[in-house]
């Protein structure tokens, strides 16, 4: 596994929901805040979204919008005023309707596609915690193609009339979420705001090849030498390039990731704990709890449950 397939999947619960919705004329909807990423793509026409705090931000045909830490928000015909917000339709109510026929567009009607992906923040990767609250990819020419891709796929995937639809359209989505935060990582935030640390962090030659190792078998007896022979550095620069971008000490990080693993594991598999201790590196599964209630502030018997 690579950074950022871990850092999605460390937190990614179940399968993402979507609905297709199609309105005209004057409305506005309400998505209350959520325990999760919220996402719109415009599929016809264009919509405001009205981050609660935030700045209106237009969204036209193919745009993208991901909402990484469940921001409360409204979507809209036009940027409303404060009253109007104020009375915004709970969105459900139009998930409730189911989606709508496939008839030819009039000249005020917006199709989008909304949707969810539950997400578990009680140990995010930083990479997933350091996404704006609005992650706004606006449709350009040549630009985020595999994006494009993706959304052209659900467009013919979304009236749930082809074989195989009810596996492809989650699959899409999933593979959505991935191309919008490599977008992020490549365009930066909206407004043309800088990316954050992570970006450089995986740009840096000597950084992402020591966590391609620690993230590609996390169970190896690594040591400050032998990550530094696989960067390919010497200790004392792997330990100086590392500490500058990541924020903590390879050893550090991967005693944290070990970690941050065996929770996605013990909420996602069967696996037992012995199981587990082997595939994060740990000798015991005493030596794991012991780490892992010092983390979590919890067992990982409690843990499992919990989840």
């Amino acid at each position: 596994m690579d950074v950022v397939s871990d850092a999605i999947s460390a937190v990614r619960i179940g399968r993402p929901s979507s609905n297709r919705v199609r309105v005209d004329g004057s409305w506005c909807a309400r998505f209350a805040p959520y325990e999760g990423a919220g996402f719109h793509v415009v599929m016809e026409g264009s919509c405001w979204l009205l981050p609660d705090g935030g700045t209106p931000i237009t969204l036209g045909p193919g745009d993208a919008v991901l909402l990484p830490h469940g921001a409360g928000h409204v979507i809209a015909d036009s940027p409303a005023d404060a009253a109007t917000v104020e009375q915004a339709v709970p969105f459900e109510r139009w998930a409730a309707a189911g989606p709508p026929p496939r008839t030819p567009a009039g000249p005020r009607e917006v199709e989008m596609l909304c949707g969810k992906y539950r997400l578990d923040r009680s140990h995010a990767h930083p990479l997933m915690q350091e996404l704006p609250e609005v992650v706004h990819l606006p449709n350009r020419v040549g630009a985020n193609l595999e994006l494009r891709s993706a959304i052209d796929l659900l467009g013919r995937e979304l009236d749930g009339q082809r074989p195989g639809a009810c596996i492809a359209v989650p699959s899409l989505l999933d593979l959505l979420l991935v191309y919008m935060i490599r977008s992020w990582m490549t365009e930066g935030a909206a407004g043309g705001a800088p990316a954050g640390a992570w970006p450089a962090v995986l740009g840096d030659p000597v950084t992402a090849a020591a966590l391609r190792a620690l993230h590609s078998d996390p169970a190896a007896p690594w040591t400050n030498d032998l990550l530094a022979a696989e960067a390919g550095v010497s200790r004392p620069t792997l330990a100086r390039r590392f500490a500058t971008l990541v924020g903590r000490s390879p050893m550090a990080y991967l005693t944290w990731w070990r970690l941050t693993y065996a929770a996605a594991l013990l909420r996602d598999t069967p696996d037992s704990l012995a199981t587990i201790a082997h595939r994060v590196g740990y000798g015991t599964p005493y030596a794991l709890s012991h780490a892992f209630n010092r983390e979590f502030g919890t067992t990982p018997g409690r843990y499992r449950t919990g989840h």
